[in-house]
């Protein structure tokens, strides 16, 4: 499961999006390429297409659904493209029935081509770069911003509040005027579009007090394991932990920060591992199986990692990935997940293949994940530089278990509720999910995430100790937007 030219396998970021990215563009004849699973054969097929009209993109939608959708026995017997004006709008009412049972919550969408392809490869992406959630009073926070950015740069990071934004300091809105005349959507509009040059004059609340900070977005380059807090090793009443947090499975470049920074904790001898994956949405699978080798320096090569599973009918695509020790790897005795609903897909495979090795060493803090055992293979049709990102596989781990829509809360054996405080840096033992995360992982008792924390819908959280926020996400989210729920 890996990218390679055109044929694209991946668990894809999708944690709170309500709605499908943009129909691509383009005009004119060509070739559709239409990609192959690269999990097996590494090879693509080619189509003929006429031409780039939105009927012509709806056609060939439905056609590879036909062919590759996990649920075929979902999709409508006779759709009516015509009914449609978009590609997008098309493609959610194929997937409507898989939505309603609550296998495929959007998780089938089209985007771009060219701008997927340069966000896997570099992170390139343009805007104020921080990540942006809604606390359960409708204040806007910042959750993290990101190094080499806008935002960091002016001064805005964890825990400020955005309390207004305009144009120009006299045409400032507050957040809970435009919440209360547009919702949440709102809020995106006035943040303006993802371009670089974009202008926007934030009316900021943290602990030097208020003040109107103009911020131009512009091109950045998102780094996975953060330089401040990505990789350190936490000392705590005389004893060691390897604390991890990775923003993101998408980028290439995680692979090599991921052996850094573990690498580090395997040469200070930690035995006790905190993971930090709480904004995680998901990503490559291949930087998952990585981590999954990096903290799995005890496993054989003979033991199973995990299974990659189509419908029966693409059955031969079907892998088995084992474990593969790195260099750089560590044994951890124990290991603590801390998550949020906003944990998913590549970030959910991780923890799911060690579930069966770890046991009651292997623990959840924070709140229930997301649910989405399904990965996508991607699907390109060049000439319009649409990019068909389709549900074709489940992820299995080595006890066959991967049916957790609803999260993994009730899949492993201990876990504990924890807010995300957004008062304290991450990377701080005094942050409240890491401070209960140590508190786990020497055996303290607490309260049991429940089923519903997070995974069932983003507002079931509410029935937990800790109310959780939500990451703000536009109704038709970039592909960076995708791939890193909250980013602006």
């Amino acid at each position: 499961m890996r990218f390679g030219g055109k044929v694209t396998t991946a668990l894809v970021a999708l944690s709170l999006v309500s709605g499908c990215g943009s129909d691509g563009g383009g005009s004119g004849g060509g070739t559709a390429t239409t990609a192959t699973t690269g999990t097996t054969t590494g090879g693509t097929t080619t189509t003929t297409a006429t031409g780039c009209t939105v009927r012509e993109r709806q056609d060939w939608v439905l056609a590879q659904l036909r062919e590759w959708y996990l649920f075929p026995e979902t999709l409508p017997a006779n759709p009516n493209p015509a009914a449609f004006s978009t590609v997008s709008d098309f493609l959610d009412s194929l997937t409507a029935t898989a939505r309603s049972q609550r296998r495929d919550r959007f998780f089938t969408y089209i985007t771009s081509i060219a701008q997927e392809n340069g966000l896997i490869n570099s992170g390139a992406s343009a805007g104020f770069g921080f990540r942006l959630t809604l606390d359960p009073g409708n204040r806007l926070l910042v959750a993290e911003s990101f190094e080499g950015a806008p935002a960091l740069t002016a001064g805005i990071d964890r825990g400020a509040e955005i309390v207004g934004i305009g144009t120009s300091t006299s045409t400032v809105q507050t957040v809970s005027s435009l919440i209360a005349a547009g919702g949440t959507q709102a809020l995106n509009d006035a943040l303006g579009p993802n371009t670089a040059g974009t202008t926007r004059v934030l009316r900021v609340r943290d602990a030097s007090g208020q003040r109107d900070i103009a911020v131009t977005k512009s091109d950045f380059s998102l780094i996975p394991v953060s330089p401040r807090y990505g990789g350190l090793i936490l000392n705590n009443n005389g004893q060691q932990y390897g604390y991890l947090n990775l923003r993101t499975f998408i980028v290439n470049s995680a692979g090599q920060q991921l052996r850094d920074a573990i690498g580090r904790f395997r040469t200070a001898g930690i035995t006790n591992m905190i993971v930090d994956l709480r904004y995680n949405g998901g990503g490559l699978v291949s930087v998952g199986e990585l981590l999954g080798d990096l903290l799995g320096g005890n496993r054989s090569t003979s033991d199973v990692q995990g299974y990659t599973v189509f419908r029966p009918e693409k059955s031969s695509n079907n892998t088995q990935r084992n474990f593969q020790p790195q260099p750089e790897s560590v044994s951890p005795t124990r290991i603590v997940f801390i998550t949020t609903g906003s944990t998913a897909s590549a970030s959910e495979e991780v923890i799911n293949a060690l579930i069966p090795y770890y046991g009651n060493r292997l623990a959840l803090v924070g709140s229930n994940t997301f649910g989405k055992p399904v990965g996508q293979i991607a699907l390109d049709r060049a000439a319009c530089d649409d990019r068909l990102r389709v549900v074709a596989f489940q992820s299995q781990n080595s006890a066959r278990s991967g049916d957790y829509y609803d999260g993994l809360a009730s899949k492993v054996a201990v876990s504990c509720q924890a807010r995300d405080d957004l008062s304290t840096p991450l990377g701080n033992a005094g942050e409240a999910s890491i401070r209960a995360a140590i508190d786990t992982l020497n055996g303290q008792s607490c309260s049991a995430i429940t089923a519903s924390a997070g995974g069932a819908t983003p507002q079931a959280a509410t029935a937990t100790l800790f109310p959780e926020n939500q990451l703000l996400q536009p109704d038709q989210p970039s592909p960076a937007q995708r791939e890193v729920p909250g980013l602006y």
